[in-house]
């Protein structure tokens, strides 16, 4: 599938991982729209983008129906929005779990939706999600996240079946700890929470990664890139680690 002209929505737009995609998507020729609550950090990217909150059902369905004003029928969405609390499993509150699962699993399985009438009556289309190695195995600290995450592989698994011959694939990007501003707050927290310096608290999150190093959001964009070419067009239901052989 070329991506030449075609219309991309990528949620979490603004910065990190989705702001790198969005680029990577523009410089293939596609047409981008990028998605998410702020709209300073959109407006920064230089690329059209509409205020959505993934885990409103009622600003999906409105800021999918402007972007396809603009631009047309939705051919790929990478739900890329996502967020991440750390605390112990017995001082999660049942509050942080709908917040994890909201954000993390119903902001991918709203977006879907919202573009998957398109994709039907264009008899092709990828969905793409940026879900973590935490949705392929435990971390201590982050439950309710760890949740979230295998949710969204098994989400994108059971879909993938389900559309398999429809022209549209279904995956799901898996990283390591990536060098973004979601990163900066947790080495933040274990700064505090430790008294590491910053090398330490560093060495302590890639500690897993076999090639000691954080993954860089262009990593995560080109595999995303990737996924939507015709060389993956047999790429379904897959969760893809991006982790230096950690998993």
């Amino acid at each position: 599938m070329s991506l030449q002209d075609k219309h991309v929505v990528v949620t979490g737009g603004g910065t990190g991982v989705g702001a790198k995609t969005a680029q990577r998507f523009t410089e293939a020729g596609a047409k981008v729209t990028i998605m998410g609550r702020r709209e300073g950090p959109l407006v920064e990217q230089g690329l059209s983008y509409q205020l959505c909150d993934v885990t409103d059902t009622d600003s999906v369905s409105s800021a999918f129906a402007r972007a396809r004003a603009q631009h047309g029928l939705i051919d790929v969405v990478i739900a890329n929005a996502g967020a991440a609390e750390s605390m112990p499993f017995a001082k999660t509150s049942p509050e942080v779990f709908m917040q994890m699962l909201s954000v993390n699993l119903l902001g991918v399985s709203n977006v879907w939706q919202a573009a998957l009438a398109d994709m039907k009556s264009a008899g092709r289309g990828r969905l793409i999600a940026i879900a973590s190695t935490a949705g392929l195995k435990g971390f201590p600290y982050v439950t309710a996240y760890c949740a979230a995450k295998h949710g969204v592989v098994g989400l994108t698994r059971a879909l993938a079946l389900e559309l398999a011959s429809s022209g549209i694939t279904v995956n799901a990007i898996c990283p390591g700890f990536i060098e973004t501003p979601m990163l900066d707050r947790s080495l933040a927290n274990i700064i505090e929470k430790t008294g590491m310096d910053e090398a330490q608290a560093r060495a302590s999150l890639f500690a897993g990664n076999p090639q000691k190093r954080f993954i860089q959001t262009d990593e995560v964009a080109d595999n995303a890139l990737w996924l939507c070419s015709d060389a993956a067009r047999s790429i379904n239901g897959h969760a893809l680690s991006i982790s230096g052989g950690e998993i």
